[in-house]
Order: C-alpha cells, then structure tokens, then sequence
C-alpha cells in the first residue's frame, strides 16, 4: 500500500475509533435464503396456509441471524480490498486537497485539530461506508 494512501486510511481508523463507530454489513442475501427455505418448507408440508407460517416464520429467523453482527469499523477499513480502499483513498483525498503531510500523525493532528476538516473527513467516511458497503453504523458500545 502507498504511504499515502496507508496514512489517509489510519486516519480513517482513527477518525473511526475516536468516534466509536461499529457497522454491520447487512446479510440480506443470507435472510432472504432462510426465508426463502422456509416458506418452500412450509409449502411442502403445511400446503398454501403453510407457505404462510414458513414464510413468517423464516423471516423471523433470517432477521435474528443477521442482527446485532457488529464490527469496530476500524477492523473493517483495514480488511477492504484494494480497489475499495482505493475509493476511500479517493473520496477523502478529495477534502484534504493539497494538505500537506509528513507523517501519519502528522496528518491525524492536521485534521483532528481542525473542526471543519474533521467534519468532512467524518461525513465522507460515513457516506462511503453507508453508499459502497451498504453497511449500518452505530456508535458508541
């Protein structure tokens, strides 16, 4: 990875870790197959009222297996793959335009000393997070 590029992405996680950010990447693929399967096996054995109750009752389940799977979003930026870390990379270089940095700490302390800076950095990490990983956030514990 570019120095560059590693610094803007450990600001990213710090930026992150300050503000206790934790996302979930949705599963709907994985609720919809659960849901899907019940509802079949429903139907297979319940008739059409059964196709009813397996759907339910699927969909149930499928929403519990795929609740509450939170991650710190730090661990999550530093498991993307290249190409969507390059994105990220893409979208925040955008906002710190020609800012000029030694260091990773030097970049956090440019940023993290400048409310508006932080602001922006904050609401493209969001944006990206939300628009390209399609993922929940939440903060705090």
């Amino acid at each position: 990875m570019a120095p560059r590029m590693e610094d803007v992405m450990r600001l990213c996680c710090d930026i992150s870790a300050n503000q206790q950010m934790k996302v979930a990447v949705k599963n709907s693929t994985k609720g919809a197959v659960v849901a899907g399967g019940a509802a079949f096996l429903g139907g297979l054995l319940g008739g059409p009222p059964g196709i009813a109750v397996g759907g339910a009752v699927g969909g149930l389940l499928g929403s519990w297996m795929t609740s509450g799977q939170f991650k710190p979003l730090p661990q999550i930026l530093m498991e993307l793959p290249p190409a969507q870390q390059q994105k990220l990379y893409s979208d925040i270089m955008a906002i710190l335009g020609n800012l000029n940095w030694t260091d990773v700490a030097q970049l956090v302390a440019l940023v993290m000393g400048n409310a508006t800076l932080q602001q922006q950095v904050t609401a493209a990490l969001l944006s990206y997070v939300t628009k390209e990983l399609r993922a929940e956030v939440r903060y705090g514990n």
